[in-house]
C-alpha cells in the first residue's frame, strides 16, 4: 500500500474478508502529507471545494469557516468534510464531474477551493473561465517518501506484489523509486496513473473502471484472481 497510512488501512478494511485472508499487507506511504503554517485568504468566498479528504482534514487543523458550504469530489472527502462539521455535498465523483456540476448548479461565488501544493485539473482556472470564480489556496504540502525498508526486501524477493497507485504523482514517483525484480502486478486509478508505469516490467497492468476507491477494490481483487490462477498453474514455482 503506497498511500498515507489512514488512506491505506481503510481500504484494506473495505476488502473482503477472503481477500484479505490470501494476502500479507505491505505499508510505504509514498507521500507525507504536511499541513501547511498558513492564514486561508477567504476574501468574499461563497463556498469551499475540497477534491481530497487531504484537503478537508488540513483546513480543519486551520479552523477553516465551517459556515461556508463544501462541494466535494467524491464520498470519501465528502463523508470526511462533513464529520468534520461542514454542510458537505458530493458535486462529483471526480474532478471532471464536480467541474460538470458545479456548472450546471451555478452556487454563489466566488468559490474557494483548498487543495495540495501538487494538484490536477486546473480545478479553479476551468470553472472560473466557464463564469464561475473560483480561487484557490494550497493547504498542505505532498512530501515525496523512499520505499519503506519492508517493501525494498520484498522487491528483492520473488513473491508476487500488488501495487495499487492512486495518483499520477504517486505512480511516477513509484517508477522511479522501484528496482525490484519480484513479479509486480500494476493497479491504477486512471489512464494519467497509469501511464508512468509502462516504462516498468510487470506482470499486468490494471487500470480502474472509475477513479473511486470502490473501482480500485475491483481492479485489486481482479489482480489476485489472475495472480492465483498464475501460481497454482502447472509448472509455477
Amino acid at each position: 500500500m503506497t498511500r498515507p497510512r489512514a488512506a491505506s488501512d481503510r481500504f484494506v478494511a473495505q476488502l473482503p474478508d477472503h481477500i484479505r485472508s490470501q494476502v500479507a499487507v505491505i505499508h510505504s506511504p509514498l507521500l507525507r502529507i504536511e499541513p501547511l503554517e498558513v492564514a486561508v485568504e477567504f476574501g468574499d468566498s461563497a463556498g469551499l471545494i475540497f477534491s481530497s479528504a487531504n484537503g478537508v482534514n488540513a483546513a480543519a487543523l486551520l479552523n477553516v469557516d465551517r459556515s461556508l458550504p463544501a462541494y466535494c469530489v467524491g464520498p470519501a472527502t465528502t463523508q470526511a468534510a462533513q464529520n468534520a462539521g461542514w454542510d458537505a455535498q458530493m458535486r462529483g465523483a471526480t474532478a471532471e464531474g464536480l467541474v460538470a456540476n458545479l456548472l450546471k448548479l451555478r452556487p454563489r461565488s466566488p468559490l474557494l477551493h483548498l487543495r495540495g501544493e501538487h494538484s490536477r485539473g486546473n480545478l479553479a482556472e476551468r470553472l472560473t473561465e466557464s463564469g464561475l470564480t473560483t480561487r484557490e489556496q494550497p493547504i498542505y504540502r505532498q512530501q515525496l517518501l523512499p520505499l519503506s525498508d519492508e517493501a525494498s526486501q520484498a522487491a528483492e524477493d520473488n513473491q508476487p506484489i500488488i501495487a495499487p497507485l492512486f495518483s499520477p504523482r504517486t505512480a511516477r514517483h513509484f517508477a522511479d523509486v522501484w528496482a525490484g525484480s519480484a513479479p509486480l502486478w500494476l493497479a491504477a486509478i486512471s489512464e494519467a496513473a497509469a501511464e508512468p508505469l509502462k516504462t516498468l516490467r510487470f506482470e499486468r497492468l490494471k487500470i480502474a473502471d472509475e477513479p473511486t476507491p470502490d473501482k480500485m477494490q475491483k481492479a485489486v481483487k481482479k489482480l489476485l484472481n489472475h495472480v492465483m490462477r498464475v501460481e497454482s498453474a502447472p509448472g509455477a514455482d
